[in-house]
């Protein structure tokens, strides 16, 4: 059966006016492959940095990362998802900017259903992404209830979930963003000390909360605005967690900077690297199903847009006027 469905695109790499809604067909899934139909898309930064071009991908390219709805198809060989189920998921090859798709099944996920889908499709990507950073991505000399870590974009999407987190496993986490609001609802969910990066110099912030000491992690989605900052923010052995662009990439830098500033790790991370496996994908997800499920991580959905809305989305994510998680609704 072939079905046709919307679904948003871009032929050129630009800005959010390169987006347009196509009809495409849709048939059926092969080996390894469901069908679903979305009630809910996830809005993210890198489904900007594909658009732009800064991630190169072939055109025209289908966006969206990330979903939530029905299972109407499954395909030969797919063994934990059946017809009917509620399913989400955060997953590579783009294209949940759609009413239907078809794609791999290896990381979506039966969706408990205690959650609904405009959460499930807010967090997964983002909820996996705060999973792996937090329990995977650690210093050297490991991280426990006390420690200070220090978050970029606490008001985020990513943030949100982080802040929430991170206060669960007893981690004294300082949060920063671009206005007093924003770092007002980092610290409701859970941010201990908040900066405003606006008016405030954070790395004289982070010395002065921790007694001259730093922190042992910084979890930096923002990129090259933060970075100098966020290595002088690092105690001795610390450890840099590079997982965006929001403001640019990094600039090139040279190794031998890291020794004098403590002998300081750096990693580049990507969610994709971590779920490349149905039984780590799931075994995540069920760690994110958790922690949501016994309330000690709440999905705030700040902004919903229609799918033909798109563009103003994307306007108003890359000018930083978001906060919490932002929802498409096909």
């Amino acid at each position: 059966m072939t079905l046709t469905s919307r679904a948003v695109r871009i032929h050129t790499n630009g800005g959010p006016e390169q987006l347009v809604l196509d009809n495409v067909e849709v048939g059926e899934p092969g080996p390894g492959q469901v069908r679903i139909r979305h009630h809910a898309i996830g809005l993210n930064f890198i489904d900007i940095y594909q658009r732009s071009g800064l991630y190169a991908l072939p055109l025209p390219l289908s966006l969206g990362m990330e979903g939530a709805g029905v299972i109407e198809a499954v395909g030969e060989g797919v063994t934990h998802l059946k017809i009917g189920d509620r399913a989400a998921y955060a997953a590579n090859p783009p294209g949940s900017y759609s009413d239907v798709r078809v794609m791999p099944a290896m990381n979506v996920c039966q969706l408990p259903d205690a959650i609904d889908f405009e959460t499930g499709a807010a967090m997964m990507l983002k909820g996996l992404t705060a999973q792996y950073l937090l329990k995977r991505c650690k210093p050297v000399e490991g991280l426990e209830p006390g420690d200070f870590v220090l978050f970029h974009a606490a008001a985020g999407g990513v943030g949100l979930i982080a802040c929430q987190w991170a206060k669960a496993l007893g981690l004294r986490l300082i949060g920063t963003a671009g206005s007093d609001e924003k770092c007002a609802l980092a610290a409701e969910h859970g941010a201990e000390f908040t900066i405003n990066y606006r008016t405030e110099n954070f790395t004289a912030r982070v010395k002065d909360i921790t007694g001259g000491q730093g922190v042992k992690v910084v979890y930096d989605s923002v990129g090259k605005d933060t970075w100098e900052g966020s290595l002088d923010c690092l105690r001795p052995f610390g450890l840099m967690v590079s997982f965006g662009n929001a403001s640019g990439p990094v600039a090139p830098f040279a190794p031998g900077i890291l020794g004098p500033k403590g002998s300081l790790y750096v990693t580049r991370q990507t969610l994709f690297t971590h779920i490349s496996s149905r039984e780590r994908t799931q075994a995540m997800a069920n760690d994110l199903f958790e922690v949501v499920g016994s309330g000690q991580v709440q999905i705030r959905i700040d902004q919903r847009f229609a799918l033909a809305d798109v563009r103003k989305a994307h306007e108003s994510l890359e000018a930083r006027a978001t906060t919490g998680c932002t929802v498409l609704l096909p």
